[in-house]
């Protein structure tokens, strides 16, 4: 019986520090969240009796992966030989633009590794496993799984629903219409802003840790926005803009040539604007699905839809969204155009200021 209890207490005693040390791998992966795209951002700590040793996390797009970059911040190897490594997901086992990390595990002869999660990808899939385990290492895999789940939620949608993980924002007045009426708007195309200064900086926050940014032709007809990230620090996401009928003329921020551009019609132009990638589609059918199918394509795994009403609908519609983030403002327009309906399962209401913040999951 005293045995017994003691390997219970044991047992427990190692889930929990596989699991502090787990933790603090997602804790480090998120200092990749938006450079890493295509790639997931991983976390990986290496401990040697009971004290890291090393720590590492996903290298922006084409770097070392977050496995290499803890290995390589040990300064005594020799103690490699005895330690344990902690990853967020399986180790890669395929070359790819690194060579695998499962192979540099075992040239360093590391006896055990505790994963959090399979790798989804096609390449992996289990083999990163199957390699450690041949070499001899102990793996244990499982560990704070939901968790895990809940940080590779893009890489992993990409990879099991072969489609971004889609993100609908938008703001709304206190009456519920995300834009006035046309005879209250400038003739002059520009934003007409609902939400206030600090979500608007929460906004571009947002942009710079996904991979690309999504509107309808009347968003950029009538607004003329950048989609860029101006009122924060990071990396620019890839503009998509629907344009069926190429309607969008030079005029216009999107077609600027600063950031990589992909248009969405429903036939590429004879002379194509120089620097924008162009997309046919048939816009009579499946709308939703066919941007994201063309999204996966380009190996673009995250994309937050910033409107309009009828784009952010459709996708509402299909039934093809993750997350949707609304702001609701004090003001009222008593009339225009009315925000998109949509049910889903609440996750936080936050006070920003004058605005409200409402965070959807989809059920």
């Amino acid at each position: 019986m005293i045995t017994n209890n003691l390997l219970i207490l044991f047992y427990f005693y190692e889930v929990k520090i596989h699991e502090k040390y787990i933790s603090r791998c997602i804790q480090l992966a998120k200092n990749g969240l938006g450079t890493t795209f295509p790639n997931p951002m991983v976390g990986s700590v290496i401990v040697h009796g009971d004290k890291i040793i090393g720590e590492g996390y996903t290298s922006p797009y084409g770097g070392s992966h977050a496995e290499v970059n803890a290995i390589n911040s040990v300064k005594d190897k020799a103690l490699l030989s005895k330690a344990t490594l902690y990853v967020t997901l399986e180790p890669c086992s395929h070359y790819g633009k690194t060579p695998p990390c499962a192979d540099l595990i075992v040239r360093h002869q590391i006896p055990n590794v505790v994963i959090g999660l399979l790798d989804p990808h096609e390449k992996v899939a289990g083999k990163g496993i199957e390699k450690l385990k041949a070499a001899g290492c102990n793996v244990t895999v499982g560990v704070l799984e939901k968790e895990c789940t809940e940080h590779h939620k893009r890489f992993l949608t990409s990879h099991t629903k072969k489609r971004p993980y889609v993100i609908l924002k938008w703001a709304e007045t206190a009456d519920g219409f995300i834009a006035p009426a046309q005879d209250k708007r400038s003739d002059n195309p520009e934003p007409y802003w609902i939400s206030n200064p600090y979500s608007q900086q929460l906004v571009h926050q947002w942009r710079s840790q996904e991979q690309a940014i999504l509107v309808g032709t009347n968003t950029v007809l009538v607004d003329n926005p950048k989609l860029n990230v101006r009122h924060w620090k990071g990396r620019n996401p890839i503009r998509i803009v629907l344009d069926r009928d190429l309607k969008i003329d030079n005029k216009h921020h999107v077609l600027d040539g600063s950031v990589k551009t992909i248009i969405i019609t429903a036939q590429c132009p004879k002379i194509p604007h120089q620097g924008i990638l162009y997309e046919a589609i048939d816009f009579e059918n499946n709308l939703a699905t066919q941007i994201c199918t063309i999204l996966h394509k380009h190996e673009i795994i995250s994309v937050i839809i910033e409107g309009g009403a009828k784009t952010l609908q459709s996708f509402i519609d299909s039934d093809l969204w993750d997350e949707a983030r609304i702001f609701k403002g004090k003001s009222q327009f008593g009339e225009g155009l009315e925000s998109p309906m949509i049910q889903g399962v609440l996750q936080s209401e936050t006070q920003i200021e004058s605005d409200i913040l409402t965070l959807l999951k989809h059920d």
